[in-house]
Order: structure tokens, then C-alpha cells, then sequence
């Protein structure tokens, strides 16, 4: 990945002030009157991280590395906290390293690039989906939108709308047409007009629901009779400021099919940032994007790094 710009970082730590804000009074209740790390401060810092909506799993996970630090360094003063809990977090993340493109200015694996983004109704699906044919775009990419939606009416029209604004060309039929008809369009056409990256919208619907996920099942066979690798990245959007109820969406949606990105939405309006730490650890799953604001540019390739440093900085 390249430099991440002194912009992007503003940007970054501008959306995610309602969460840096919220942790940071937190850790600071957790170590009043403490001057080192004993286990009456990590017992405030595992509820500072489960209630910053990290997720219980995942807090434990940190708790133990910091306590094996503890037990390690002998000596480690609440001063320190920060920079450990920092640390041990990226490390974490790290975990998750992913082999799939790093950037949208990237060399792309193959060649249409394929990306079925699934998520439920409500959670910026189509607008992510319009922000990232912005983003494949400026970059010099030729993209294609499949709407592939179509049980809402509004949906093929949303995204109409975005293919305008964004200047890309769209496939869509009919409301009500098979969504599985309408990606073997997408990529047939794609592949006869030499497009580089093609992003099919799927339908939304609660994510509880058996059609639902049967169908996603079916939009990928179709799509391999087309593209036999397809598709490349199933994006899963989730809408960061639910907190809990993004895993339980997560939950549903692994479970479904086989999602191997994600991209975490309206963390700008939300003290539960720490939901990205959570959801990538607990589904082993690499949050690829973040979305940070309504700004086309409020899209950004997730960077753990940044993300944690913007995270702890200071105010």
C-alpha cells in the first residue's frame, strides 16, 4: 500500500472523533489514582474495550496479550497503557493479512476483477458500491455496475443514479427479474467490452431470511459459468454505528457464503469504532474499507496502522 496522505489521515481521525473520544475517557477512568498495571486496571480495561463495542472474544484476546506483557516486563506503568494496548492490537489486526488487492491504484489479479457486495437494507450497500466505482475510476480502472437488486425498485434506481454521477456504465432489467440473469449479463459483458473491475449488487433483504442466502448461492454459480473464478472478493457491507448487531450480521452472512472482505460504513457517526477491531479478530475476515463520511473520498482503503494511530492519538 502507498504513503497514506496527510488528507486521508485528517480525514481518517476527523470520522473517527466520536470513538477516539468515547476510548480515551474511558482508559482515563480505568487508570485514575493507578500509577501501574495491576489486575484491578485491566479489569477496567476490559470493560473500557467491551464497552466500546470491541466485542467480548476479542477483548479477552487483548486482555491476556497485555497480561502476558504484565507478567513479562514485571513493571509497567499506567503511562505505558496506551502504547501497549496500541501495540497489541495492530499485532492483532495482523493477523488478518490479506492477499487480496491492497488498493484500488493496484495491479488487479484478473481481469474483469469481480466484487459481489452483499449486506442488508440500510446499511450503505449501494452508496459504498458508488464510492468505490469512484475510487476504481479516478485510478484509471474501466468499471461496470451490475444491479442485481431486484426486489426494490429503489435499489436499481439508487444505483442508476450513482453510475451517472460517477460516470460508469450499468447492466439492469427489469424490477423483479432474476438477480442471477442479471450478473450473467453484467459479466458477459464485461468480458466482451475488456472493463477491468465489475461490482454486482446483490438484494438486501433481512439477512435471516433462507431465499436470501440460497439465492447469493446461485448468483455465484451463475457468475462461474461466465468467469469460472468468479467472483474474486464477496464484499460484505456492515454499518458500523449498530455495534453488536453488525456481528450478528457477520454471523449470518459467513455462514451464507464465502465472504473474504469487508467494509465497515457510518463509523463518522459513531463511538463504536471499536467494532472493526472486533469483527475482523472474531471472523478472521480483513476489513478492506472503511467509511468514514458522505464525501466520495470518505471511502478509504483500511490501513490497521492508521487506523489504530488515529485512534490513539491524542486529542
Amino acid at each position: 500500500m502507498g504513503l497514506f496522505s496527510s488528507d486521508k489521515k485528517k480525514n481518517l481521525e476527523r470520522g473517527l472523533e466520536k470513538t477516539k473520544e468515547s476510548v480515551f475517557k474511558k482508559l482515563s477512568r480505568a487508570v485514575v489514582g493507578k500509577s501501574r498495571v495491576d489486575d484491578e486496571v485491566l479489569d477496567n480495561l476490559e470493560e473500557v474495550l467491551i464497552t466500546s463495542d470491541v466485542g467480548v472474544e476479542t477483548t479477552l484476546r487483548i486482555i491476556e496479550r497485555i497480561e502476558t506483557r504484565v507478567a513479562k516486563e514485571k513493571y509497567l506503568s499506567t503511562g505505558e497503557l496506551n502504547r501497549i494496548l496500541k501495540e497489541e492490537i495492530v499485532s492483532l489486526l495482523e493477523e488478518n493479512h490479506t492477499d487480496l488487492v491492497a488498493g484500488f491504484e493496484d495491479q488487479l489479479p484478473a481481469k474483469p476483477y469481480v466484487i459481489m457486495v452483499v449486506g442488508v437494507n440500510g446499511v450503505g450497500k449501494t452508496t459504498t458500491i458508488g464510492k468505490l466505482a469512484h475510487h476504481f475510476k479516478k485510478a484509471g480502472k474501466d468499471v461496470l455496475l451490475g444491479a442485481a437488486d431486484t426486489f426494490r425498485a429503489a435499489a436499481v434506481d439508487q444505483l442508476s443514479i450513482w453510475a451517472d454521477r460517477v460516470g460508469v456504465e450499468i447492466i439492469k432489467q427489469e424490477m423483479g427479474s432474476d438477480p442471477a440473469s442479471v450478473a450473467y449479463d453484467t459479466l458477459s459483458s464485461a468480458v466482451s467490452s475488456g472493463k477491468d473491475v465489475v461490482i454486482i449488487d446483490t438484494a438486501g433483504r433481512l439477512h435471516n431470511k433462507v431465499n436470501l442466502m440460497n439465492e447469493l448461492s446461485k448468483i455465484r454459480r451463475v457468475m462461474q459459468k461466465v468467469i469460472p473464478e468468479a467472483p474474486h472478493e464477496i464484499l460484505l457491507i456492515l454499518d458500523g454505528s449498530t455495534g453488536q448487531n453488525a456481528f450478528e450480521q457477520a454471523r449470518q452472512f459467513t455462514k451464507a457464503t464465502e465472504v473474504n472482505a469487508l467494509a465497515l460504513t457510518k463509523l463518522d457517526g459513531t463511538a463504536k469504532g471499536g467494532v472493526v477491531l472486533g469483527i475482523s479478530d472474531q471472523f478472521r475476515i480483513p476489513v478492506k474499507y472503511i467509511g468514514i463520511g458522505e464525501k466520495l473520498d470518505d471511502l478509504q482503503v483500511f490501513d490497521r496502522n492508521e487506523f489504530v494511530d488515529s485512534l490513539f492519538s491524542q486529542q
